[in-house]
């Protein structure tokens, strides 16, 4: 047998099934892995190697006591760092957190801890989740497996290169713009935004409340689909949780896509797409043709205003969540003599940059006299984009489209320049301002041998189509099973 490390999910769980493997030497060997490349990469902001080799121990034993246990147990994940793991402190990458320790679960830990699933640790995240680089992390830059001197994407950059370095056999993230899809595009990996309200955000320590989605992260769409079977369903604990019945994706039907019809935005395929990443796709788009699927050139008409109704409403909701992270009942305080004082020291110190932007922007849009003009109106473009969508879905089943006008950008290529750093997310944003669900997956490399994602976009509530298709893509190719040389 290759490596441990070097198994995908599947392959992990027939081999412990198998008892091939145990959990405790398939733990040891992601724990022995991170140890080797964890200086380098900056993968990790919390590890817990002793209380994941003694939840191996015991995924073990009740295998051996009972053949029959659920097929998941004993199996590694990795955590972004904005959920919540009892006992295991959670940061959200910000130095305002760094002493918190949840007292509870969140739904989709529990979900996975019932499983018996194996938590390894917290994966780096910019800040709050506000960033598409995991730069404005305060515990320090993420570094992208592919070339260390890019960034992996974000905010979910720390679990999208812990599974393209093989640190982990799959990772949960979260997509409030674009963190779950773009990089796993710049990772060379298969990452899922499901539908808002598909997966409970109970526990998920909250930056946009209308567009967060938590998220999966795994080698192929065969990894992803396992994790999210376990994760989905009501939730009565979260209010904005979907009352449809537990989603069961099944991958082994017919790989044909015959009458499948895809829909390719002209408002995704102009100025600003990297020519390399623009060919990439539209092969992969032949691709899916040569399988079968009807292609159709659609209209997204309010595709371009996207960005500005993001980064209105997310920072508005940013400001809300946030007002609670004021030193006094979560992490650590900066005293300033009166109460007035430590609050304003205590966000002012402790916050990063990039997050006190968002919230003064948020809370200007949402001040007297300017709600109505910027946020209101935010919203009812935001409605708009959302009938775009609508009206898409009448004729098409998905929408092919970039993940990102880019590859990879070096570290501090945006520094100091944050409109930049935002039109980043321009092919991201609209799917979470509509709520519908994306995956995204490697289809190629540019010259530098970085890897380009695509991503398919579907209609509320039909991840089955989208990830039944991806699968199809990834049986017919093999650029999902590239890995970076470390």
């Amino acid at each position: 047998m290759s490596h441990l490390f070097e198994l995908k999910l599947t392959e992990v769980v027939q081999a412990l099934s198998n008892k091939e493997i145990s959990s405790r030497e398939l733990t040891q060997a992601y724990l022995d892995r991170i140890d080797k490349l964890e200086p380098e990469l900056n993968v990790f902001i919390t590890l817990d190697p002793d209380n994941a080799l003694a939840q191996a121990n015991f995924a073990d034993i009740k295998r051996q006591e009972d053949p029959e246990e659920t097929f998941l147990l004993g199996v590694p994940i990795a955590i972004k760092d904005v959920l919540a793991v009892k006992g295991l402190r959670a940061t959200a990458g910000s130095k305002i957190l760094e002493s918190f320790i949840p007292p509870y679960d969140a739904t989709v830990v529990e979900r996975l801890r019932k499983a018996g699933m194996v938590i390894i640790g917290k994966t780096n995240t910019d800040e709050f989740a506000m960033g598409s680089s995991t730069e404005n992390s305060a515990y320090g830059v993420t570094h992208n497996p592919w070339d260390t001197s890019r960034v992996p994407g974000g905010s979910s950059g720390g679990s999208a290169a812990a599974v393209a370095a093989q640190m982990t056999p799959i990772a949960l993230g979260t997509d409030t713009g674009g963190s779950v899809r773009q990089p796993a595009s710049f990772c060379g990996v298969t990452g899922l935004k499901p539908t808002y309200g598909r997966v409970s955000r109970y526990g998920l320590i909250a930056y946009g409340s209308s567009l967060d989605s938590v998220g999966v992260l795994g080698q192929d769409v065969e990894d992803v689909a396992l994790i999210y079977n376990l994760i989905n369903g009501r939730d009565t604990r979260d209010a904005t949780s979907s009352q449809n019945p537990k989603d069961e994706i099944n991958l082994n039907g017919n790989r044909t896509l015959q009458n499948v019809r895809v829909g390719v935005p002209d408002e995704y395929f102009r100025k600003g797409l990297q020519s390399e990443v623009e060919t990439a796709v539209r092969d992969a788009i032949q691709t899916l043709e040569t399988l079968g699927a009807e292609i159709h050139i659609i209209q997204l008409p309010h595709t371009q205003y996207a960005v500005p109704v993001y980064y209105l409403i997310a920072p508005a909701e940013a400001s809300a969540n946030l007002a609670r992270f004021d030193g006094l009942r979560y992490g650590p305080r900066v005293d300033g003599g009166n109460l007035r004082d430590t609050y304003t020291q205590t966000r002012g110190q402790l916050f990063g940059r990039e997050t006190k932007r968002r919230i003064m922007l948020g809370t200007y849009a949402l001040s007297a006299g300017y709600q109505d003009a910027y946020y209101g109106k935010a919203q009812k473009v935001r409605t708009l984009i959302q009938g775009d969508f609508e009206k898409a879905f009448e004729k098409v089943d998905l929408i092919a489209a970039p993940v990102a006008p880019t590859t990879a950008f070096e570290i501090g290529a945006h520094q100091g320049d944050p409109l930049s750093m935002y039109l980043e997310d321009i092919y991201t944003l609209p799917a979470n301002l509509a709520g519908v669900p994306g995956i995204a997956f490697p289809v190629g490399f540019d010259s530098r041998r970085l890897p380009i994602g695509m991503q398919l976009i579907g209609a509320h509530f039909k991840e089955q189509i989208l990830m039944s298709v991806a699968h199809s893509y990834q049986s017919a190719t093999d650029w999902h099973t590239k890995k970076p040389i470390l």
